[in-house]
């Protein structure tokens, strides 16, 4: 969307696995590695369609390589699974932040159902090391 707020800093803490992005509204959020991993918008995680999502297991220790542009409109992640064939527009990259706590209990449950047992703790945002 044209009127999507923009980033005016995208910061990775590979330590933590945490990518602080903030936006032009002032708006900030830390994202983890996995969960931007599992909902990538790549074709690979999202399908061609609806109800052809597949469900990202084993991620819990997934991390970012590379950071690469796209353009004035995206960028794309080089995760160190091998994975990197999303792009992250700035309206998916803002509404995976604004979002995060619905879509991570989701996905949370999609693994329960999955019978898949996370072997990380949950995120929590104070866990972005400096």
């Amino acid at each position: 969307m044209a009127d999507t707020p923009k980033p005016t800093d995208i910061k990775l803490h590979q330590k933590s696995r945490i990518l602080e992005v903030t936006f032009d509204d002032d708006r900030h959020f830390a994202l983890p590695c996995e969960y931007l991993r599992v909902y990538s918008p790549s074709a690979e995680v999202r399908g061609h369609g609806p109800g052809q999502e597949v469900l990202q297991i084993g991620k819990e220790a997934v991390n970012i390589d590379a950071i690469e542009p796209v353009g004035t409109y995206a960028v794309v992640f080089r995760f160190d699974d091998g994975h990197d064939t999303g792009i992250y527009s700035w309206d998916t990259l803002y509404d995976l932040g604004k979002n995060k706590s619905q879509y991570w209990s989701e996905y949370l449950k999609r693994l329960a159902q999955a019978g898949h047992h996370r072997k990380a703790q949950p995120y929590d945002d104070s866990m972005i090391d400096a």
